[in-house]
C-alpha cells in the first residue's frame, strides 16, 4: 500500500489511523462533496486543509468541513492577526510540500501554527487528506490536534 509523509508520521507516532481510498485520476483535484460520495460517507466528517497567509506575512493552516466555508475576518480576529488571505494555488507545493486535494495538516515542509474547526471535538472521527489526491486519513480529532499541536475555533461562515 502507498505510504504518503502523513502516514510515515502516524505510523512512527504509533497513533492509530485508518486510510480510506477513493477512486481519481492522476493530479486530479476533486471538491469534498465529490470525495464524500466516492467514499461513501456523511460529508459532516471530511474535512479540508485551508493554507493561508497573514498581514505579518505569518503562515496559519485551517481545516475546517468540507462543506463549509473558511470566513477569513473571523479566523484573523481569532488569532491575533489583522488579516489573512488564502495563498495561491501555485505557491502550495512550494509551501506545504503538497498540492491542491492532497493537501494534508499533518507532514507540510514546516508545521505551521494549525487550527481546526471546533465542530470536529463532537466527532468520534475526522477525515481528511492523506497527502496525496485519492488518499484520506480517518482518526480521532484529538489524536489530529496532539500530533500537530493545533487548537479547535470556530472558523466557519
Amino acid at each position: 500500500m502507498l505510504k504518503t509523509k502523513a502516514m510515515r508520521i502516524l505510523d512512527q507516532k504509533k497513533i492509530l489511523y485508518e486510510v480510506l481510498e477513493y477512486p481519481h485520476e492522476e493530479g486530479v483535484f476533486l471538491a469534498g462533496e465529490e470525495v464524500a460520495k466516492l467514499l461513501g460517507i456523511n460529508p459532516d466528517y471530511l474535512f479540508k486543509t485551508i493554507v493561508t497567509v497573514a498581514s505579518s506575512k505569518k503562515y496559519y493552516v485551517f481545516v475546517i468541513p468540507v462543506m463549509a466555508e473558511i470566513n477569513l475576518k473571523k479566523c484573523a480576529k481569532a488569532i491575533g492577526e489583522k488579516a489573512l488571505d488564502l495563498i495561491h494555488v501555485k505557491n502550495l507545493t512550494d509551501i506545504t510540500g503538497y498540492v491542491r486535494g492532497g493537501c494534508s495538516p499533518i507532514g507540510m515542509k514546516k508545521q505551521f501554527p494549525t487550527f481546526i474547526d471546533e465542530t470536529a471535538k463532537a466527532l468520534e472521527f475526522m477525515i481528511f487528506s492523506a497527502g496525496k489526491i485519492g488518499y484520506q486519513i480517518k482518526m480521532h480529532p484529538n489524536d489530529l490536534v496532539q500530533l500537530i499541536n493545533a487548537s479547535f475555533l470556530d472558523l466557519k461562515d
